[in-house]
């Protein structure tokens, strides 16, 4: 077992020694996670909104109540704002004039002059608008009409702030039917993203790491290696624990970045951990079945990226399995990718126990019994050419 240890040792070390893995291994899985994640994330913005025009009580009063509703409010001059509409850099823009901002101080109707982009969330932030519009356009016609009553303008804010802290809001409950809602519901900030992107790399770069086994054949390392006291079957397994340590390096890395960086949760930390530990035995048989079966390193790079890409577009790590039509979820369940993706989308959206997962964690055990007998076999053969 300590020749095993050392030999698996040896793999990582060259693993991490490389540069060029640096990137994709350690800086590109969170730039995926915060592209994916902003897609889902919960605490996203309703809408972006640039306003140009003086400061004035208008402004104050609207941008309050934009920005009660989560819209994002900028300021820009009548150019540069038309710049960013134009662009898609914002929605919606509003031009506050000096004769709109002396309206609303007189309690008089008020022009607002809004321009849409062409972004695809300018429909649904102009819905904001219209509310906080709305909103103050009553505001206007509740002071005027107290005005009129006789009430002392000076006292009619206090009094309608008092009337509204004795308003009771309604409670309304909303239950959401829908199963793809249902879906995401409990996935907080960049959880959907974290799980599909923990997946991807691991997979990604184990095959691609395949190459490192070719190399060791090609410069005669694994020669030299049994020809020291080294049985092969220690070699072997030196190579698929290896290969399996730099697939957890790299999961766990992503899931303590992302927990880190973007407040990730991930459910149950046991499960999880489980979760990617069988995952990672599959992507270790899977590098061992590359990196056996073909004699040219550039070779086995090129189809470890390509197959890893594919795989992971079908097993829902780039467009999750949610939003997949019934024919592609059904192939999908073809790849392993999309059984981790099931359980991590059970633990860390909805909590799920054990036993909850225990079907996805039992494919995903066989996957990785079959692929690590499989490169076994394979790598055998190899070392019997290499001698």
């Amino acid at each position: 077992m300590r020749v095993v240890g050392a030999i698996a040792g040896v793999e990582l070390r060259r693993f991490l020694r490389d540069r060029s893995n640096l990137f994709f291994v350690f800086v590109f899985p969170l730039i995926l996670v915060v592209l994916i994640g902003s897609q889902f994330g919960a605490a996203s913005s309703s809408g972006r909104v640039v306003i140009s025009g003086s400061d004035s009580s208008l402004r104050a009063a609207l941008v309050a109540e934009l920005e009660e509703a989560s819209v994002t409010v900028s300021y820009a001059d009548a150019d540069a704002a038309s710049e960013q509409i134009a662009r898609g850099r914002v929605d919606l823009g509003l031009e506050l004039t000096d004769e709109a901002a002396a309206a609303f101080d007189a309690d008089e109707d008020l022009t607002v002059v809004v321009t849409s982009s062409s972004s695809g969330g300018a429909i649904a932030t102009r819905q904001q608008v219209d509310r906080a519009l709305n909103a103050l356009q009553l505001r206007l016609r509740q002071e005027a009409a107290l005005v009129g009553a006789g009430a002392d303008p000076a006292a009619v804010d206090e009094a309608l702030e008092d009337a509204e802290a004795q308003v009771v809001a309604p409670t309304v409950t909303v239950t959401n039917t829908s199963s793809l809602s249902e879906a995401f519901a409990g996935a907080s900030g960049f959880t959907v993203g974290a799980s599909a992107q923990v997946l991807l790399f691991v997979f990604l770069n184990s095959l691609a790491g395949s190459a490192t086994m070719i190399q060791a054949r090609k410069y005669r390392v694994v020669a030299r290696t049994l020809a020291a006291p080294v049985a092969t079957v220690q070699v072997i397994g030196g190579e698929a624990l290896g290969r399996w340590v730099i697939a957890m390096v790299q999961g766990l890395y992503i899931m303590l970045g992302t927990a880190l960086l973007f407040g990730v949760e991930w459910g149950n930390l046991a499960l999880s951990t489980l979760i990617l530990a069988l995952f990672a035995a599959v992507a270790a048989g899977a590098a061992m079945v590359v990196g056996s079966a073909l004699d040219n390193d550039s070779a086995a790079s090129g189809l470890g990226v390509g197959l890893g890409l594919v795989l992971a577009a079908l097993g829902g790590c780039m467009l999750p399995l949610e939003l997949f039509p019934d024919t592609l979820q059904t192939v999908a369940l073809f790849t392993p990718h999309a059984w981790a993706y099931q359980a991590f989308a059970e633990v860390t959206r909805r909590g799920g126990t054990f036993a909850d997962i225990a079907g996805d964690l039992a494919v995903l055990l066989a996957f990785a019994v079959v692929l690590l007998a499989l490169g076994s076999v394979l790598l055998r053969r190899s070392l019997a050419r290499a001698i």
